[in-house]
């Protein structure tokens, strides 16, 4: 009976009007890509948990950002792992900025003679920069996924609507109006609707779990940035105290 009623559809489907058959192959479209996506973000997604988890686990036992960041390149899809390489290349900055410094002999004070301490406030924007980064790499094509479930009931009901201003149309020419001639062509253009239905459910339920895993790893990179940033700030103070 189920491989009988599959078969009725597939009929229905094939049996529509243009402008029905072009409603379904519309969302069709939404559907595999809607599918496409929810599986890359799956992949990704796990990815970025795991290789995060791996980094931090790495970050806390390690002494030094330099091992840490050797063992960072293997880490390619941990969003933490980017942002220490970007601190680091900040950091790699600032070094160079107080070696010309001293080397013109223009240094005066504490502030002036260790930029370090004032160009704290370009790492957090640097690491700032990096977490907006992140988030909006791993919110790509999330967009889709809502425009999907708002959008694709109604163009499913659009198809609805059609068919069954196709299905009376049809019973004004014929002039009978008996169940035999009102059911097929109603029949016909529900398909739409239940078309519609299947491709918005999955893309709503998928955009909410992948928002909910987007803010949690954005809270993440907001904490390992905090952490970061208290690390680096310690070592600067302890060079500064070390070279008065």
């Amino acid at each position: 009976m189920r491989s009988s009623l599959e078969a009725d559809i597939i009929k229905m489907v094939f049996n529509a009007g243009p402008m029905v058959q072009f409603v379904l192959l519309l969302l069709l479209f939404f559907s595999v890509t809607t599918w496409a996506i929810i599986l890359m973000k799956y992949r990704l997604f796990r990815r970025a948990k795991k290789e995060s988890k791996n980094f931090l686990e790495i970050f806390w036992k390690s002494r030094n950002l330099s091992s840490v960041l050797k063992e960072s390149k293997f880490l390619r899809y941990s969003p933490l792992a980017e942002m220490l390489r970007v601190s680091y290349i900040e950091l790699n900055k600032m070094e160079e900025a107080s070696v010309k410094l001293k080397d013109r002999n223009t240094a005066q004070g504490i502030i002036a003679s260790n930029p370090q301490l004032a160009d704290i406030d370009n790492i957090s924007r640097a690491l700032g920069r990096s977490i907006n980064i992140q988030i909006t790499r791993l919110g790509r094509h999330l967009s889709f996924l809502a425009t999907t479930g708002n959008t694709a009931p109604f163009v499913g009901l659009f198809g609805t609507v059609w068919g069954i201003m196709s299905a009376f149309r049809e019973i004004g020419l014929r002039g009978s109006a008996n169940l035999a001639t009102v059911a097929p062509g109603i029949a016909e253009a529900l398909v739409a609707t239940a078309a519609g239905l299947a491709a918005a459910i999955p893309a709503v339920m998928a955009y909410n779990y992948y928002i909910n895993q987007l803010r949690i790893l954005e809270a993440e990179m907001r904490n390992f940035s905090s952490d970061l940033i208290n690390i680096i700030n310690r070592d600067v103070l302890i060079r500064v105290s070390n070279k008065r």
